[in-house]
């Protein structure tokens, strides 16, 4: 379907000069371009994800499908608590999981009895799906769903009746609960699950069962404002990684016909295809805690404020969307410190990007195209107006002359995106002592999109100047804003590590060189062994009870191990199996994973890969303990 795009600044300007009138002509657009919709997505630049269900329940991650819906009692539920947190933390679209891989559903469908009409909650007359939507019309924020293609608890999954399945629930989910503005496609399909109880491996071809070109017709017809979010789109992509950063470099394009669900070649996602035939602007997704469902044992380890500011600024300071998932409780509420850190965040950032030092200014450009074309146009806080160049005229200067030498630390760029994304690098300099200094972001200075924010040490200056060096059309900037953060940036802490000291030990028949990778306490060294076990060997007797394993950190991350199984005895050779499970997840949020177990009183645990991500690599430890 075609859509025009009528946007002010495409209009023609009439310039009246001596009597006469003469056009001067907009710039042609240059391709790919973005739908109204997807610049209306980007404008929300902070989303919510809510991960709830029976693994809230369960302590799991990825519910294999086999818990029953009787766990499922939240006893305080409250959506409006949730939105109330969200509005506080200026986000401006919430997306919940409806149906995540263990199949379970949060509204009370009649397709499956796997749903809440079969919990206690409200004596099975509840719907989380629904009162979330009257939750966010309530307090004015957009609301999107999550529903998970795979689905580890039908006996049909794989078969062409599952995908009828599927599109059925979709259909529900867009006719029953007004308007959706975002429809989430997860790209983690196909694998271990129970499946009816036949508890086995199923594979599908991601690129073509579930037709996802059809979902796509679905959404366009019965939600056609909704952006359909996948690791291709159409409407905004995954970024690669689920640590809630883009690329420094980050293209708002892909080549459509490359990307498909569950693409393996997902580092990417962080930049974009420079050479994309398609706008698919990136969203940064990544849990306020290591989990994306709610854990008792995680509450002590929500990401603190100066780390949500830091993701941010890699975020939508990267030209892209952030997406914070909350893990509701156990309560149905988000936990005081979770909300209390998003609004914090979001305060801090309001206060540091709350006074433009170039309001008002106007700057003299190298080239200007004319009349409403003007620079002065790139510091009047107005989106649709803008600064352009004359055609063909790729690289251009703007001086801002500042009323006296001024603190700034922070430098937000804007290009106008209904036209396309232009520009392929730029560098920013200061005035000192009559000399043009560069200023240091500590990462390059190349595209912009939507919104591109720089923050490096404080400087102090009464000229900056920005140098377009090179586009890929005329200049087109929007917005340009300089600010003082109030203070020199703080360190980030680096909330990745557990803090567990745990049992010194030896990793028996490993070379001591490659085993001191696992136990350097440096995440960026990684040990690989061939045998897809390790014998973890402490010495003599103890009691333990858990072991905490990290995977490697390193991109492309190698030797994730997805399935693992236990074992205790005395001697190597003599063991029993005392856990086994999988890492869900594990590839794209390799975070700490943790194994409790009872405790045991041994000498030798045995940590076996039963199944590895990717088949054939080597077993890897960026880190180990136990305790």
């Amino acid at each position: 379907m075609k859509r025009s795009f009528l946007f002010t600044g495409l209009l023609s300007l009439t310039l009246s000069m001596a009597g006469a009138k003469a056009t001067v002509i907009p710039p042609k657009a240059v391709a790919p371009l973005p739908l109204p919709k997807q610049v209306r997505w980007q404008q929300m630049e902070t989303l919510a994800f809510v991960h709830f269900g029976l693994n809230t329940f369960d302590d799991k991650e990825w519910g294999y499908g086999d818990v029953s819906p009787k766990i499922f009692n939240p006893a305080k539920l409250d959506c409006e608590q949730w939105v109330r947190t969200f509005v506080n933390a200026g986000i401006k679209e919430v997306i919940i999981t409806a149906k995540h891989h263990d199949g379970f559903c949060l509204w009370p469908t009649q397709l499956t009895d796997y749903c809440i009409r079969n919990s206690p909650y409200k004596n099975g007359k509840g719907d989380i799906v629904g009162e979330l939507a009257a939750a966010c019309k309530k307090y004015g924020i957009k609301f999107g769903v999550y529903l998970s293609p795979w689905d580890r608890h039908q006996a049909n999954y794989g078969t062409p009746e599952y995908v009828e399945y599927f599109y059925k629930a979709l259909k529900e989910l867009l006719t029953n609960y007004g308007t959706i503005s975002e429809v989430w496609f997860d790209g983690a399909n196909g694998g271990d699950g129970w499946y009816g109880g036949s508890k086995e491996i199923r594979k599908i071809d991601r690129k073509t069962y579930y037709q996802f070109e059809r979902a796509h017709e679905i959404v366009d017809e019965l939600q056609p404002e909704a952006v359909i979010f996948s690791d291709g789109g159409p409407g905004c992509r995954w970024i690669g990684n689920e640590s809630g950063f883009a690329g420094a470099t980050n293209w708002s394009f892909l080549r459509s016909k490359d990307v498909y669900p569950g693409y393996d070649k997902y580092e990417e996602l962080q930049y974009g295809h420079a050479d994309g035939d398609k706008w698919v602007p990136g969203e940064c997704d990544v849990s306020i805690r290591p989990g994306w469902f709610y854990h008792p044992s995680e509450d002590k380890k929500v990401k603190t404020v100066p780390e949500l500011v830091d993701l941010y600024y890699r975020s939508v300071g990267r030209n892209a969307n952030f997406l914070l998932n909350f893990p509701v409780n156990r309560d149905g509420l988000i936990s005081p410190l979770d909300s209390a850190n998003a609004v914090n965040y979001h305060q801090q950032i309001r206060h540091e990007l709350s006074h433009n030092l170039l309001t008002g200014i106007r700057p003299i450009a190298s080239n200007e195209r004319g009349k409403g074309f003007e620079a002065s146009n790139v510091s009047d806080n107005k989106y649709d107006t803008y600064w352009a160049t004359a055609d063909n005229v790729k690289s251009a200067v703007l001086t801002f002359t500042l009323s006296k030498a001024t603190k700034i630390n922070r430098l937000l760029l804007q290009e106008y995106i209904p036209l396309g994304q232009r520009v392929k690098s730029f560098v920013v300099e200061y005035q000192f002592k009559g000399k043009w200094n560069a200023i240091d972001p500590k990462e390059e200075t190349t595209t912009i999109g939507y919104k591109r924010i720089l923050r490096f040490p404080t400087i102090t200056t009464d000229k900056l100047r920005i140098r377009f060096i090179d586009a890929r059309g005329c200049l087109c900037i929007n917005n340009i804003a300089a600010y003082y953060s109030g203070s020199d940036d703080q360190k980030i802490t680096d909330r990745s590590e557990l803090k567990v000291e745990g049992y010194s030990f030896v990793l028996s028949g490993v070379d001591p060189v490659e085993m001191n990778k696992a136990v350097d306490r440096n995440k960026l060294t990684t040990c690989f062994i061939k045998d897809n076990k390790v014998v973890i060997d402490l010495g003599q007797k103890r009691w333990v009870h858990a072991l905490h394993y990290l995977p490697d950190q390193n991109s492309p991350r190698k030797g994730l191990v997805s399935n693992y199984e236990l074992s205790e005895g005395d001697q190597t050779g003599d063991a029993k199996v005392i856990a086994t499970g999988e890492f869900s997840n594990i590839r794209n949020n390799p975070v700490w994973q943790t194994v409790y177990f009872s405790p045991v009183y041994t000498r030798y645990i045995t940590f076996k890969a039963t199944r590895m991500v990717q088949d054939g690599e080597s077993f890897g430890l960026a880190e180990i303990r136990i305790e």
